[in-house]
């Protein structure tokens, strides 16, 4: 089991704090999140764990954003989305998944069937964050990815990023959200197709850069 990432502040840290604050601040103003990964070495292990939107419901074999991000670079991407999956139902299952794969980063998409089936908002943010929790003891870094809410501007759901400030994670806001209002990227109402899921990947594979 890899050791979990320790953090903690230089001098030289404290001398730039000013601009490390205002550097956080624009970037959360413009929903980026203000870190990145660590350098992950030619073959790393990413674990992209979620439901239909990681399996890649609504494009062809080879189209998932999984896929995608490993043609980006020198990466070993598992799809472990499951269509149709609750976050309990995620929860459950991804205990699993980590010890099996032993990954270095865990793309956490996870809770749009919920928010589809209107469960309470407060049961699905435990589960994420157990979920984050599990990946972390196990030596993993863990890239949220928001899901939207009920609404019709398709923002995303207030308990990721709550989420992603309280547990201080690397967070993808809003990428779903550009997809589904182009209909040139989009499958169906919820899901997109497979040039949606490239660009999501191209997104994603950002931090990884």
């Amino acid at each position: 089991m890899k050791p979990r990432p320790r953090h903690g502040c230089t001098s030289a840290t404290w001398r730039l704090l000013p601009v490390l604050v205002l550097t956080g601040l624009l970037a959360a103003a413009c929903g980026e999140s203000s870190s990145r990964l660590a350098p992950l070495a030619p073959g790393a292990v990413v674990l992209a764990f979620g439901d239909s939107l990681t399996y890649g419901t609504g494009a062809g074999p080879g189209e998932d954003y999984p896929s995608r991000l490993a043609e980006l670079g020198s990466l070993t991407v598992i799809n472990a989305g499951v269509p149709g999956e609750t976050s309990e139902e995620g929860l459950a299952r991804l205990p699993e998944l980590l010890e099996q794969h032993d990954p270095d980063v865990v793309v956490l998409w996870h809770g749009g069937n919920d928010l589809l089936q209107s469960r309470d908002a407060t049961l699905i943010e435990i589960n994420i964050r157990r979920m984050v929790n599990l990946a972390r003891d196990a030596g993993a870094e863990v890239v949220l990815v928001g899901v939207p809410g009920r609404n019709v501007l398709l923002d995303v759901a207030p308990l990721y990023p709550a989420i992603a400030r309280d547990e201080a994670l690397l967070f993808v806001e809003n990428v779903l959200k550009p997809v589904l209002r182009d209909p040139a990227l989009k499958a169906d109402t919820v899901h997109p197709n497979g040039a949606g899921y490239r660009q999501i990947a191209k997104e994603i594979y950002k931090l990884f850069e």
